[in-house]
């Protein structure tokens, strides 16, 4: 594997476009930038995704995509096939992850599961922005993907959260912004590690 390029996959589950949680995401990617690795940022915003309607179609046909053909499901799930690392990103809405991204999830997950583990020992790591609370459920949200994926995770100096409410509030969390560097720092390292 010496010699190989390696890209990660940032996917921002924010129905805001640019907002507080792709601010975030842009820490860590120019983190990993740095360190000679590709990355991509997929803003999920106006995106039509639905939901899991286990169908059990990916199950059947074991072609390593979804059975649901008419959104955008099975273009993240082949972004995250291809990838090496995978950022997914939330804002927290109702203590949890954005509606758009737990479809995505559900979904990768069983296409995953379904055709022999698509996301094993890829690094996973998780990006959460919210006004005040409820961060560290939306947080474990998105880990137990990484973990159920059997992906793994990385550290940082913190929980991968940023506090603020209006778009650019996250940049005054000096140590939420510290946190998303060092997670970029820790995830390129790791990247490294296991290509070797």
């Amino acid at each position: 594997m010496e010699g190989k390029s390696l890209k990660v996959v940032a996917l921002n589950g924010s129905a805001r476009k640019g907002g507080n949680t792709a601010i975030l995401l842009g820490y860590v990617l120019r983190e990993l930038e740095k360190e000679g690795i590709g990355t991509e940022l997929i803003e999920m915003s106006g995106a039509k995704i639905h939901g899991c309607l286990a169908c059990r179609e990916c199950s059947k046909n074991k072609d390593r995509r979804c059975g649901q053909k008419n959104d955008m499901g099975n273009t993240y799930i082949e972004k995250m096939e291809q990838a090496d690392g995978i950022l997914l990103g939330s804002p927290t809405y109702v203590a949890d992850v954005s509606s758009e991204m737990k479809a995505l999830m559900d979904r990768a997950c069983l296409v995953s599961k379904s055709n022999g583990g698509i996301f094993r020992r890829k690094v996973g790591a998780a990006v959460v922005a919210v006004r005040r609370a409820g961060a560290m459920h939306a947080f474990d949200t998105l880990n137990h993907f990484f973990l159920i994926s059997e992906m793994i995770v990385p550290g940082s100096s913190y929980w991968n959260i940023g506090i603020g409410l209006e778009k650019g509030d996250v940049e005054k969390d000096l140590e939420g912004i510290q946190t998303m560097k060092t997670l970029g720092q820790n995830m390129a390292w790791l990247l490294k590690k296991t290509a070797s």
